[in-house]
């Protein structure tokens, strides 16, 4: 069943500060994905750290994990989502990004070796 594992938020003007934030604050464990990427490993949720400028959205992004992203892609269109990234690949897996019909951006998943 498709549901929210993971939300990114866009750290992009105090990424290691945020990250040192929630690493007191509640004791998380980060890895490390680049210079700019940082995430939870070891939660029901896990919580993303972007500080990629051209990659970072304004407000957070929540991400849903399926297994078979180009399904997901294609029911997405059919429901009447925009998409907002095409598939591709990152660390871990493959995703896209949509718009729903109130104008909120998600992103949806498959974690790489579960094709």
């Amino acid at each position: 069943m498709a549901r929210i594992d993971y939300v990114e938020l866009p750290s992009v003007t105090a990424h290691e500060l945020t990250r040192g934030f929630y690493a007191k604050a509640f004791d998380w464990d980060f890895a490390d994905y680049g210079p700019d990427y940082a995430a939870t490993t070891n939660g029901d949720v896990d919580v993303g750290l972007n500080g990629q400028p051209a990659d970072a959205l304004s407000a957070p992004l929540p991400v849903i994990r399926v297994n078979d992203v180009e399904a997901a892609f294609d029911a997405v269109i059919k429901a009447g989502g925009v998409i907002a990234r095409a598939i591709f690949a990152f660390p871990g897996g493959r995703r896209f990004h949509f718009v729903d019909p109130s104008g909120s951006e998600l992103a949806v998943w498959q974690k790489a070796g579960e094709e």
